[in-house]
């Protein structure tokens, strides 16, 4: 059974940082497409950033230079980090990981590319 868990979120003042953690079980993350995606209510789910094998990554335009996302396949465990954070970023952040191996297309930023789901975090920055 597959598991994402997701810890990290909480409130800060506009301009700090908040690490997000993304736990997996019961599934590889190494060579599957994983992301990080966030909505608030009445929203659509935006793609904030996508990962796969270490190194293909891809950042909604709206974080870039901002957001790092990461993983740490030992632990198989997925990571956002945000710094610079904006009132705008206020929003539920969730982890995906789509349910395919990637053999080296680039991995989506849409919610319809992802299977698996972890329950999301609250972020919230105060201006």
């Amino acid at each position: 059974q597959v598991q994402l868990v997701v810890s990290g979120g909480g409130s800060v003042q506009a301009g700090g940082s908040l690490r997000l953690s993304c736990a997996v079980s019961g599934y590889t993350i190494s060579s599957r497409c994983m992301a990080w995606f966030r909505q608030a209510p009445g929203k659509e789910r935006e793609g904030v950033a996508t990962i796969v094998r270490g190194d293909s990554i891809r950042y909604a335009d709206s974080v870039k230079g901002r957001f790092t996302i990461s993983q740490d396949n030992a632990k198989n465990t997925l990571y956002l980090q945000m710094n610079s954070l904006k009132p705008e970023d206020t929003d539920m952040y969730v982890c995906a990981a789509e349910a395919s191996v990637n053999y080296g297309a680039p991995c989506s930023l849409s919610r319809y590319a992802y299977f698996y789901w972890g329950r999301g975090t609250q972020v919230t920055v105060s201006s």
